[in-house]
């Protein structure tokens, strides 16, 4: 009898410790895992912050149905070219030509730097343009006519 008692004790005491550490490591997987994505929701945050934008200039030639938007990064985070948005009267706008600070090979667009965004084939005169960053930042101005 004093064998089964001592081999019982012995095979409850690994399983209680085998239990115990599959326990903790997905637990702790788990808390690493929140800690993870709090961490670059501060960081998304943060560049949500720093980001600002500045639309100087929105002229719609009627023409040659063709939009130009000038925009400066008046913040302090470096923005993607490709991740600009451009709405037109709330129409989502694709096709367009960019420029920064007169370089239309450049997908990088500096703090302080100027962007320029050509949109060809738009008609009739979209009234309003919104001009949308990466982190989600956004500026909307009105367009001036010329003929």
């Amino acid at each position: 009898m004093g064998f089964s008692v001592s081999g019982s004790a012995a095979i409850i005491f690994v399983a209680t410790f085998i239990g115990f550490g599959m326990f903790y490591s997905a637990t702790a997987n788990g808390f690493e895992n929140i800690n993870d994505a709090r961490e670059a929701q501060t960081d998304r945050t943060l560049e949500q912050q720093n980001t600002e934008i500045t639309v100087t200039d929105v002229t719609y030639n009627s023409t040659t149905p063709s939009l130009n938007v000038t925009v400066v990064n008046a913040g302090s985070t470096e923005l993607a070219v490709e991740d600009i948005d451009v709405l037109a009267n709330d129409d989502y706008l694709t096709g367009y030509r960019t420029a920064v600070d007169g370089d239309e090979t450049t997908g990088l667009w500096l703090p302080e730097e100027q962007l320029v965004i050509n949109v060809t084939g738009v008609s009739p005169d979209p009234g309003r343009v919104k001009i949308v960053t990466g982190p989600g930042v956004s500026a909307v101005e009105t367009t001036t006519v010329v003929s």
